[in-house]
């Protein structure tokens, strides 16, 4: 029985594209998990490749539906508000460079026995 209908008119083509789009974003927020959680540099680089692969794909989809008025912008954030943020992580990448500089010069070990932890590696980072 034909009804003259197919499988991509049970959902209309700007729903369909706010799935990927969603499911592209989620993807990437995975992929970046995955690379901050990976030890071995190969399959780090392979994690840091699909990010920006997927963010590519997303950035390009999102300029289609902008384009065909499917994407509804967010209102526009104060600049204020944007260089806070801004600072706020500039700020928070110094202070960790820092600590990181500082512990590697004590020694890793020193650290942890200084505050009573043990020195042992998480499995994941392994």
């Amino acid at each position: 029985m034909n009804t003259g209908m197919n499988q991509m008119d049970l959902l209309p083509q700007e729903d369909l594209l706010n799935t990927i789009l969603a499911d592209l974003k989620r993807t990437v927020r995975e992929y970046t998990t995955a690379t901050t959680e990976s030890a071995c540099p190969t399959v780090r680089q392979m994690f840091n490749q699909l990010t920006d692969d997927t963010l590519k794909l997303q950035g390009q989809l999102f300029q289609v539906m902008s384009q065909n008025n499917m994407y509804t912008m967010p209102a526009k954030a104060p600049r204020t508000e944007l260089d806070k943020e801004v600072q706020c992580a500039q700020d928070t990448i110094q202070k960790t460079g820092q600590f990181i500089q500082q512990r590697a010069t004590m020694g890793a070990g020193s650290y942890g026995q200084q505050q009573g932890q043990s020195t042992t590696t998480p499995n994941h980072f392994v």
